[in-house]
């Protein structure tokens, strides 16, 4: 072997870490917003968890970027701890797919079916496949499964750079006797875990492990604790992730370390007691891609199961590890390791923005009662809640900004674009509510008394204010098309309803039945009504228009305000009548 051969190792798994990363991304973005929504669908049951947990693994083809969003998760307090447990059991299990499709390196026949089924022979059609798809393809959906193609064409090319440069290994007694040394289990563990945590994924350590068994002197009692050591080794991602959280997250960490460390533990005694008694005769055969791939499979599997009923006892042990202390519980707002999948975060800030609406619909509410009713300590309440509207402004306007930036779905796409048009509108409906509570309180101060027209007035548009915010809100919350259709007609209802208050109070003020002062109170109540209105139109507006891909908002207004238009014409009947003057 010379330094070429080393250059062609390292390089193979350049390519092969480069091609793992690539599939990865692709098939994230596949599986949008889907991920979150499933883990958040996480219950106690233990067999679920596993379930969902492997089958997400499998679909992002990274158990470490698994790890990560839970920790992700838990610290924003998403998750709890127990939900995690079942969840990282189960991307063990999915991790070890991609042992088994690296295994089909080793299909030897003279079939040309069979054949096709060996990666190098199918791996540059794909490829093929791939560059077409992002070459011709004008949709983003094909084009992302095309970088699915090419990564997993570059993933195995990889291997198979790695495959030829350990060929002629086998007849340098160098390497034979260092061989040798990996007779010790607790040798093979450690070298195991020190490359595992060096390069950060299992699939490509045990990728390296099925390149060298090519070389027919790795057996079955050298590979079998390297592949426990591995296991680890995977460990450092949730390691590193877990720096800088809150107990829980850290605890997350610790659940994943003492689950493998266990596994380990139990399965390296059971090896040293089939070594040492049984003179287990399986141990000294030589061991292919194939025996990699199962001893793989039957470690992760055989753990998972011994370990599943001892979900608490794990949650224990990370409780003693990571202590509680007297302080609260900090859970972030948004945490930046959700960053490293865009789909989970997207999903996370949809989630963010519906409690924002939520917020903005009550604040409106409460204004709408103090107009009528004040109270110093309600507006004080109100006062805080919109504070937090600013922060959630401010916040959620730069995290999707730089979501913005990331190789997204076109779906996440629209959803970034639905988001960043709606969090203003929300913000700007707490200032209205603000605004109405700075009325109410001048109205009190000043004993302003409105004529029982005037209040009956206020309060029929009150009324269709507050139902116009709940429209708007619900339909944001639910992605409800038909429902948003519904704020237009209204609004309209409600910017006519204006117009008449407005000339009915011009009446009262030639007859003498009104002042100045209650003119210029009730135009400030008028004014931040129909603005409030007005945003909740914004809302609607895009939540339709984002469902179709598009934000030409003017069009969409001019169309539909169109009293030809027949779903508008009925709703726009059914509020006149329902808020009659």
């Amino acid at each position: 072997m010379t330094i070429f051969n080393l250059f062609t190792l390292l390089g193979g798994l350049a390519f092969f870490l480069y091609g793992m990363t690539v599939m990865s991304t692709g098939l994230e973005k596949m599986a949008g917003s889907k991920l979150e929504k499933i883990l958040k669908k996480m219950t106690s049951n233990p067999f679920k968890s596993l379930l969902l947990g492997a089958g997400i693994t499998i679909a992002i083809q990274s158990s470490s970027a698994m790890t990560v969003m839970l920790v992700g998760l838990v610290n924003s307090g998403i998750m709890k701890l127990g939900q995690t447990i079942g969840v990282i059991m189960g991307s063990n299990i999915g991790t070890t797919l991609t042992a088994w499709i690296l295994s089909l390196s080793g299909v030897e026949s003279d079939n040309i079916f069979l054949q096709m089924l060996k990666p190098k022979n199918f791996a540059p059609l794909v490829a093929l496949i791939g560059i077409l798809l992002i070459m011709v393809s004008k949709k983003r959906k094909k084009k992302d499964i095309g970088n699915i193609c090419v990564g997993f064409a570059i993933l195995m090319f990889g291997m198979e750079l790695m495959g030829s440069s350990v060929e002629g290994l086998e007849d340098m007694p160098q390497f034979t006797s260092m061989m040798t040394a990996f007779t010790n289990p607790i040798l093979g563990v450690i070298v195991g875990a020190v490359i595992t945590g060096i390069i950060q994924s299992s699939a490509a350590s045990v990728g390296m492990l099925q390149a060298l068994s090519a070389t027919g002197t790795i057996t079955y009692g050298i590979a079998f604790p390297i592949i426990m050591g591995q296991n680890i080794g995977t460990c450092v991602t949730s390691l590193i992730s877990s720096i800088g959280v809150n107990k829980n997250a850290k605890r997350v960490a610790v659940v994943h370390i003492s689950f493998n460390l266990i596994g380990t533990a139990i399965f390296l005694v059971a090896f040293f007691v089939g070594k040492t008694v049984f003179s287990l005769p399986i141990l000294e055969e030589t061991i292919g891609t194939v025996g990699i791939a199962a001893c793989h499979s039957v470690f992760n599997v055989c753990t998972t199961l011994l370990l599943l009923p001892f979900q608490k006892m794990l949650e224990k042990i990370a409780n003693v590890v990571v202590k509680d202390t007297d302080e609260k519980e900090e859970y972030a707002f948004f945490d930046e390791r959700l960053f490293k999948t865009p789909s989970v975060a997207i999903e996370e800030c949809n989630a963010l923005t519906i409690k924002m609406s939520e917020i903005a619909k009550e604040t409106i509410g409460t204004a709408l009662k103090l107009v009528e009713k004040y109270d110093d300590k309600v507006a004080q309440d109100l006062l805080e809640s919109e504070n937090v509207l600013d922060m959630y402004e401010d916040k959620l306007g730069t995290i999707l900004v730089r979501l913005s930036g990331k190789s997204l779905s076109a779906s996440d796409s629209r959803k970034i674009a639905r988001l960043l048009h709606t969090i203003g509108d929300f913000e700007r409906i707490g200032d209205h509510a603000v605004n109405l509570v700075g009325v109410a309180q001048e109205i009190k101060e000043k004993s302003i008394e409105f004529s029982d027209a005037a209040k009956e007035e206020l309060h029929v548009l009150a009324n269709a204010v507050d139902e116009i915010i709940t429209i708007a809100v619900d339909s944001f919350k639910n992605n409800d098309i038909d429902y948003a259709a519904k704020v237009e007609p209204l609004e309209e209802v409600i910017d006519r309803m204006v117009d008449v208050i407005k000339l009915r109070h011009i009446k009262r003020l030639q007859a003498g039945n009104c002042t100045i002062e209650h003119g210029f109170v009730l135009a400030d109540l008028l004014n931040n009504y129909e603005r409030v209105s007005d945003h909740c139109s914004n809302i609607g507006v895009a939540v339709i228009e984002v469902s179709h891909n598009s934000f030409e908002t003017h069009e969409y207004l001019h169309e539909v305000k169109n009293m030809e238009n027949k779903d508008f014409k009925e709703n726009f009947e059914f509020f006149s009548q329902k808020y009659a003057l």
